[in-house]
């Protein structure tokens, strides 16, 4: 259990803009994993990116103090100087063994999201874990942790009211887009074709939006997109080229750096002075904050639907203490879990040493084998194949028995 360490950045405790210094680019997001994986001495890794938290959930024995922290983000980004460390190490929110998995299960359930009872980062979560898992960077202690959370988040969305009419980053940016009082026949301009995007791209059409251009860095995947919506699709790489003009963006990448730059603004724009909508939820922004300085624009971030999250939050309070509850009682399981595991690993030996001892009772009766007839044999072939089932189960039975005795006697 103390094994379980987490390195956090949140919009709790950090800066939403700044979270994107963390991001990683699809592209190299498994050499640079394997790279920290390996260079930071971490058994096991899995990193989780949303729009408004970095997560690095590891595996490890080392503590989290100054000295691992300095290696860890060198290792992350070795391009990074003393001041982009410093940054890191002042903004890093750790915990450590039950504090990690509470916090774990927390994020999972939504309780430490910026909008409280969105339901897309459990999905998030699974996504995340089955990725880092196919770059052989997760164990078993971070495959069984994230088993129990997606459990764990089921459990809570199931049993409290904490998800009750649901609300999500993009339902607060499109709350704020209808606030701004929309015409149906407005140009929309979709940068990008992920998930936040596509589920922006949905509430939109349900709403009889129906001009859409899309821009995408893989082609398929922006067609894929316009076919839904009945729109046009293009690369990303023809953006800077696009003259058809727009009354609103709605970007979301993958990008680490700004995918609409001043000068494709301004191409965009041509001569239309009419105040536009962008709808950035990338993080980092895909809108570079220059722009803001020369045009008339109503920007609508993540940074900027926070109070609108806090509103949000009040209206749940009520039930995270039900939520808090469900938690606890998981974490208490799944202390049992690992110790169960534990003897599972210890006893998954025992079958090998069986067999081991039978072939050399076999060579030590050799002799007396050999004198035996085939329904003997046979019949003594039986009896060893029984006694060694038994041998196998036995233990992990009584082993188990006493742990459930153990927590008993806790209780």
């Amino acid at each position: 259990m103390e094994r379980i360490k987490i390195i956090a950045f949140t919009h709790k405790a950090t800066d939403i803009n700044d979270i994107g210094r963390l991001h990683i680019e699809d592209a190299d997001i498994q050499l640079r994993l394997q790279f920290l994986k390996q260079n930071a001495g971490i058994e096991e890794l899995l990193y989780l990116s949303t729009c408004n938290r970095v997560e690095f959930i590891i595996s490890t024995n080392e503590s989290i103090n100054s000295i691992f922290l300095d290696n860890f983000f060198i290792s992350f980004n070795p391009a990074w100087t003393e001041k982009d460390i410093n940054w890191a190490k002042t903004n890093a929110q750790v915990f450590e063994g039950t504090e990690a998995l509470t916090h774990l299960f927390n994020v999972a359930s939504s309780i430490d999201s910026l909008v409280v009872g969105e339901r897309e980062i459990i999905t998030q979560v699974r996504n995340a874990y089955e990725k880092c898992n196919s770059y052989g960077l997760t164990g078993d202690l971070i495959r069984l942790a994230i088993k129990k959370t997606v459990e764990v988040a089921k459990d809570v969305y199931t049993h409290t009211n904490i998800a009750r009419n649901p609300v999500s980053v993009v339902s607060l940016a499109y709350r704020r887009l209808r606030e701004l009082n929309v015409k149906q026949d407005a140009r929309f301009l979709i940068i990008g074709s992920g998930v936040t995007n596509t589920t922006m791209a949905k509430y939109l059409k349900k709403h009889k939006f129906a001009n859409f251009t899309i821009f995408n860095r893989t082609l398929a995947n922006a067609q894929k997109l316009a076919e839904e919506l009945n729109g046009k699709a293009y690369p990303l790489s023809e953006l800077k080229n696009y003259k058809e003009g727009f009354d609103i963006i709605v970007t979301c990448t993958g990008a680490a750096e700004s995918v609409i730059t001043p000068d494709i603004y301004k191409s965009l724009v041509g001569n239309d002075k009419s105040k536009k909508v962008v709808i950035d939820l990338a993080i980092p922004n895909d809108l570079d904050a220059e722009i803001l300085n020369n045009y008339e624009v109503n920007l609508i971030a993540i940074n900027n639907l926070q109070e609108v999250a806090k509103e949000n939050l009040l209206a749940r309070e009520q039930e995270l203490e039900a939520c808090s509850a469900i938690i606890a009682k998981n974490v208490s399981e799944f202390k049992q879990l690992l110790k169960a595991r534990k003897v599972e690993l210890v006893m998954s030996e025992v079958p090998k040493k069986v067999k081991e001892i039978r072939e050399t009772a076999n060579e030590v009766f050799a002799k007396e084998l050999m004198n035996l007839d085939s329904e003997s044999k046979e019949v003594l072939d039986k009896i060893l194949s029984y006694m060694e089932k038994k041998y196998i189960s036995v233990p992990m039975k009584l082993a188990k028995d006493i742990l459930i005795q153990e927590t008993k006697t806790k209780i």
